[in-house]
């Protein structure tokens, strides 16, 4: 069974879309429960998650935690039911029957992994970057794909690094191909060019490659997400992907 571990933080816009969509494409019979992490939202995120949890076909539960994604992962994962733990971005959506081909993977001794991605825009740089998340190469991993995870092996290497506020998903990833338990499924998932739209494509890949050239330098986690909040933080609030957006028209 797979829990669904879904960090946010003042998503009031995101968070009944996707989690309407994950009643949509998964099945009940191999979710355990979707469980929505809330550090502490000031936009009304939690209401609208309870909104959704009173008609929810699958079991969903709202925590509260310390802002912070590692942090509230790690608190959605000490409290999951699951034995398959699977980690989502807010404004990512999997592929249709995501659980089947995830508990596929599993029982076939793959103990963790990612889909493919596509952004929801037609340029070309992000169309191609989203092509070779085909390819299971640590450089084209991001926690934009997700990742699920076996809750045996999330334990023993001792879940995200919570000292990190961004980077946790590529320390958790790198982590993951140390251990040779990670796969690419070949499915597609969609997630939202949000912040390349307001940023500007080369800008933010710019300094997306200058955080990974900090950290490779020795930078800490304070300097990093100084260098984030300076530089890259979102103050954009679009819609759910228009990719998707057919799936709650049917």
């Amino acid at each position: 069974m797979i829990s669904i571990i879904i960090p946010v933080f003042n998503e009031a816009q995101r968070i009944a879309p996707i989690l309407r969509y994950l009643m949509r494409a998964g099945d009940a019979a191999r979710i355990s429960e979707i469980i929505v992490v809330d550090g502490h939202s000031t936009d009304g995120t939690r209401k609208r998650a309870e909104e959704v949890m009173a008609h929810s076909t699958i079991p969903l539960r709202i925590l509260s935690s310390e802002k912070g994604r590692a942090r509230q992962m790690n608190m959605g994962a000490s409290k999951a039911n699951g034995t398959i733990l699977y980690f989502l971005h807010v404004d990512s959506y999997p592929p249709i029957h995501f659980d089947r081909h995830i508990t596929t993977a599993v029982q076939a001794g793959n103990e963790a992994g990612c889909f493919r991605m596509r952004f929801d825009s037609k340029h070309p740089w992000l169309q191609l970057a989203g092509w070779l998340t085909r390819f299971n190469w640590r450089a084209c991993r991001g926690g934009d794909q997700s990742i699920f995870v076996t809750r045996s092996l999330f334990d023993a290497i001792g879940g995200y690094e919570e000292e990190y506020i961004i980077y946790e998903d590529i320390i958790f990833i790198n982590q993951l191909y140390r251990e040779k338990q990670f796969t690419v499924l070949p499915y597609w998932l969609i997630t939202s060019a949000r912040l390349y739209r307001e940023k500007g494509i080369a800008t933010l890949q710019y300094h997306f490659y200058m955080i990974y050239l900090k950290k490779a330098l020795g930078a800490s986690p304070e300097e990093l997400y100084n260098y984030y909040c300076k530089h890259i933080k979102s103050q954009d609030l679009d819609k759910t992907p228009m990719a998707v957006q057919a799936i709650f028209d049917k």
